[in-house]
């Protein structure tokens, strides 16, 4: 009965599943009219979503991870409409096609296996991280495009140039994969990025880079944060604007961190005590009853899922998942 059950949960999201893949190829075969359609553009955005949450409730991490890079892709084309080119169709049809075939296995007659997914989504790092470079760098053409024309103030041409050869290069090494080889040559492409301005801001940022590097995490947590933050900061100090440079704090996160040794001052002694403040506990009741919300579940499977995926947020979708595996069991 149980696993009865579970097939008909995953039966409804792979059949709402491979609605919003139809939507989504159908709009990126002909992405030039769908940029020029509102509408359509904001249903790949829609349908990207759906993919990505339903994937979220049911413990599909693989699923979930593809859909989030398409989502975030199709926000940025309709935050910043750009130019269609067919290496930008090319890109997005690598995706989609990560995307099909993660939902494509999961009809397969063992399922889709966790371990080959997670090496699927592993080797399309490099594809979305270019999609997403190539998408930005052409939202940054647009909005250049349609500033008026005028002399660009403190212009570097030669280290721009020299910044743009260091990522590329950076670039290159994460394509490459995660060996000891290629994290002491990004760590050394690091020390030799510093050289390239004596702004402090900048060196700060590289030294943050350095530890992330070093600190063992993924390359594909590492590596388009390591390329957003570096080109950010070089079109800065390209503009002569270097004191606007700072480590983003998903990039501090990334570093290692030190942990003390307690001593045996760590004990305080214990201090004479103001006067408690009246009755504190009925105001925090308050704030936990006006916080609580009610909602309709519709009777119908899938009206029902999507009721849950309006109501609540991605990791409160999470923990109901599991909530209702466990209640299958």
């Amino acid at each position: 009965m149980q696993a009865t059950k579970q097939q008909q949960i995953l039966g409804y999201f792979i059949e709402e599943a491979k609605e919003h893949l139809d939507t989504i190829e159908q709009g990126l075969l002909d992405l030039q009219a769908t940029m020029g359609d509102t509408e359509r553009l904001n249903e790949l955005f829609r349908a990207a979503h759906s993919v990505k949450g339903g994937a979220a409730m049911l413990g599909f991490n693989s699923i979930h991870k593809v859909g989030h890079h398409l989502e975030d892709c199709f926000k940025l084309l309709t935050d910043d409409p750009v130019a269609i080119d067919q290496h930008l169709e090319n890109l997005f049809l690598q995706g989609f096609d990560i995307l099909k075939e993660l939902v494509e296995g999961l009809q397969s007659p063992y399922g889709l296996r966790e371990e080959d997914a997670a090496q699927t989504v592993q080797a399309a790092e490099p594809t979305f991280l270019e999609l997403q470079t190539y998408l930005n760098r052409l939202v940054q053409a647009s909005k250049a495009a349609s500033k008026p024309a005028a002399a660009p103030a403190a212009a570097n041409p030669e280290l721009a140039n020299r910044l743009n050869g260091a990522l590329k290069m950076m670039l290159q090494l994460f394509k490459q994969g995660d060996t000891p080889a290629n994290r002491q040559q990004l760590a050394t492409l690091c020390s030799r990025m510093v050289q390239l301005h004596n702004a402090p801001e900048w060196r700060k940022l590289l030294q943050a880079v350095h530890g992330a590097i070093v600190g063992r995490n993924a390359y594909a947590t590492l590596a388009p944060l390591v390329i957003k933050e570096l080109k950010l900061a070089g079109d800065l100090l390209i503009s002569g604007k270097a004191n606007g440079i700072a480590p983003s704090s998903a990039l501090q996160q990334l570093l290692p961190t030190v942990t003390s040794t307690p001593t045996a001052k760590a004990v305080p002694q214990p201090a004479p005590q103001p006067a408690p403040v009246a009755a504190p506990q009925p105001m925090v009741r308050e704030a936990i009853v006006t916080k609580t919300q009610q909602i309709t579940i519709p009777a119908e499977p899938r009206a029902a899922a999507k009721a849950l995926l309006e109501a609540f947020n991605k990791a409160q979708l999470i923990e109901l998942a599991e909530f209702l595996m466990k209640a299958l069991q």
